[in-house]
């Protein structure tokens, strides 16, 4: 059989099997299975059990549950409040400032649990009944908070770049470093927009009454709360930076650290804890056969030639390299309408890698690209995952199209500053450079 028609079988095959809502996993592997079955023959299942067996096997993925798990025991242990405490007094004066220091707090949130959920859920139950009761306009408020979790996998430490450093057989500790500038770009420009708005149009963010900002002295009291999960999150990555630990080490630093921050906050109890070990099982139960399945689908591409077919489609177009290297970006873009970002990876990945390999593209270059355009699937209509979880937390009177209508602008932004580090590479690979 041809190539193209083996290509498009597995590719037709795949979307058939997610429209039914069959899990990406189980999907994935079926998938691999069946077809390594039909093309190759028999001998080709053992392939499907080794694929499998060399993903769980991998150091690098063994960080995943420990970085869950210091999510979980932070989210369990009422720092998100404390946090927004902290910002609400600090921020609330200006205008637009209870938006922005929701957009920071999200970012803090986000270097704590590597996830894009968490920022949102939380934010949506404790930042939107504040923003809203104090005359905030709604897409403003459910906006910002939808668009700041989708930070967790851009700014370090994330899980999905583990994911792709795991698979692409690049350093985690530099995509983790990578990510800092993007996501520091990222939330610079959204809380610019936020005071830009609010400044034209006034009745959108109003600041806080003068009774409500609280005295010099208790803000600076206030700060207490932001200190360790700061400090936390600044332990990690100087470890990492400076090469006092691996990736996988730093998890199991970070998740201890979560546990002392909790019983230091006087949240730490065996019910707490017993709730965010069952919590980080399921979130990384669920990525793991993730990770399974984007391994056997891996090898299913790579033994029927669909990769090199793409790559050399890809390679023929007549746009240079920078013209394929956005076309690739499109295709994840258009993908994270529809699709989990974490299968996206496990789709995209085996496929665009070897392409960029054969131009000379900087990969780590390309990773970090590669993630931010995934994460922008995160709040991207009609899909997005961020999208969905934000519904899940407001009020009736909000429908669906006020939060695709509020992450719109925000979404446009993101897509700028992807361009941006597009067109100047330093902007992510400038401090990994300094590592060795």
């Amino acid at each position: 059989m041809e190539p193209w028609m083996v290509a498009s079988i597995i590719g037709v095959g795949l979307i058939a099997l997610l429209m039914t809502g069959m899990p990406v996993a189980f999907a994935l592997m079926g998938l691999s299975a069946l077809f390594l079955l039909v093309f190759v023959g028999p001998t080709a299942l053992f392939m499907v059990v080794a694929a499998a067996f060399k993903q769980v096997g991998s150091e690098v993925f063994i960080a995943i549950p420990l970085f869950v798990l210091m999510a979980a025991v932070l989210q369990s242990s009422g720092i998100s409040e404390a946090l927004y405490h902290t910002m609400h007094m600090w921020m609330g004066s200006l205008r637009g400032g209870l938006t922005v220091g929701t957009l920071v707090i999200c970012a803090i949130i986000d270097a704590l649990s590597g996830i894009g959920a968490t920022a949102t859920t939380t934010m949506g139950v404790i930042a939107l009944p504040e923003m809203l009761k104090r005359g905030y306009h709604k897409h403003m408020a459910v906006g910002a908070i939808t668009v700041g979790g989708a930070l967790g996998p851009l700014i370090p430490p994330s899980v999905l770049m583990i994911i792709v450093g795991g698979y692409a057989q690049l350093s985690v500790g530099k995509l983790f470093v990578g990510g800092i500038l993007p996501g520091l770009l990222v939330t610079a420009a959204w809380s610019a927009y936020v005071i830009g708005r609010c400044s034209i149009r006034r009745d959108y963010g109003p600041p806080m009454p003068k009774a409500e900002q609280g005295t010099l002295g208790q803000k600076i009291l206030a700060l207490r709360h932001v200190i360790l999960p700061l400090g936390l999150a600044a332990f990690i990555m100087a470890g990492i930076y400076t090469g006092a630990f691996t990736p996988t080490e730093a998890a199991g630093f970070g998740a201890l650290g979560a546990i002392i921050i909790s019983i230091i906050h006087r949240k730490f109890s065996l019910v707490n804890m017993k709730e965010a070990l069952q919590l980080a099982m399921r979130v990384s139960c669920m990525i793991l056969w993730l990770v399974i399945g984007g391994g056997c689908y891996s090898a299913l591409v790579t033994v029927t030639g669909t990769s090199h077919l793409v790559m050399e489609v890809l390679s023929g177009l007549p746009f240079g390299t920078s013209g394929i290297l956005l076309v690739m970006l499109v295709i994840v873009l258009f993908m994270g309408m529809f699709i989990d970002p974490v299968a996206i990876s496990m789709i995209c990945i085996p496929v665009f890698l070897p392409i960029t390999q054969s131009m000379g593209v900087d990969p780590l270059w390309f990773a970090l690209m590669f993630v931010m355009a995934v994460v922008i699937g995160y709040i991207t209509p009609p899909f997005g995952l961020n999208l969905f979880y934000m519904k899940g937390v407001t009020p009736e009177d909000i429908t669906i199209m006020d939060i695709y209508r509020s992450a719109t602008p925000y979404t446009v932004i993101m897509v700028g500053c992807l361009l941006l580090c597009f067109l100047f590479p330093q902007i992510m690979v400038w401090l990994p450079s300094f590592m060795k």
